[in-house]
């Protein structure tokens, strides 16, 4: 789910997450949960693949792994909305428009560089739920979140597109082995 009502500092003061910020090749996974071990560099490898798939090199994103408590809060603070859900995406920019990666005709200039796409919450805790839910592996589960609040961050929404950010979201998971 993507919110973009409020800027990147109040959320991340929000979600309590350490505010790194950067420009440029700036990208962070930051553990701040213990209920669900996981190892972070596998996320951060795929992460980067991520941002090379849809080709936004030198964008920064960064990741809050949070408890299922958090993300209750966050959900009920800027979605309105009751309980845990699995990931939140915070952009930084509001976009009209998904910003569409080159695979998708779009036309991004990848010498470009600097520019912060914005921060995810992910709860491991409900992501485990889910994935045994629907008989899914937990890591990718995981690598599945990642990849649809990164597609949140360039101005996809699934409640509102007809579709489109489905049908890249399903290209993109065949490409990174997600299907």
């Amino acid at each position: 789910m993507s919110t973009s009502k409020r800027n990147r500092e109040a959320v991340l003061r929000e979600c309590d997450c350490e505010a790194v910020m950067g420009e440029g090749d700036h990208l962070a996974i930051d553990n701040r949960q213990r209920a669900v071990r996981l190892a972070r560099r596998p996320l951060e490898s795929f992460l980067r693949r991520v941002r090379d798939e849809v080709g936004f090199r030198n964008a920064g994103v960064t990741i809050c792994l949070v408890s299922d408590a958090e993300i209750a809060r966050l959900n009920e603070t800027f979605r309105k909305k009751k309980g845990p859900t699995d990931v939140l995406s915070f952009p930084t920019v509001a976009r009209r428009r998904p910003k569409r990666p080159p695979s998708e005709g779009g036309p991004y200039d990848r010498r470009k560089g600097g520019e912060y796409l914005g921060d995810i919450a992910i709860s491991p805790a409900t992501a485990r739920r889910y994935a045994r839910k629907h008989g899914r592996n937990f890591s990718s589960e995981l690598q599945v979140l990642i990849l649809h609040g990164v597609l949140h961050l360039l101005g996809y929404d699934h409640e509102s597109d007809r579709g489109e950010m489905d049908r890249v979201e399903r290209k993109l998971r065949k490409r990174l082995g997600l299907a």
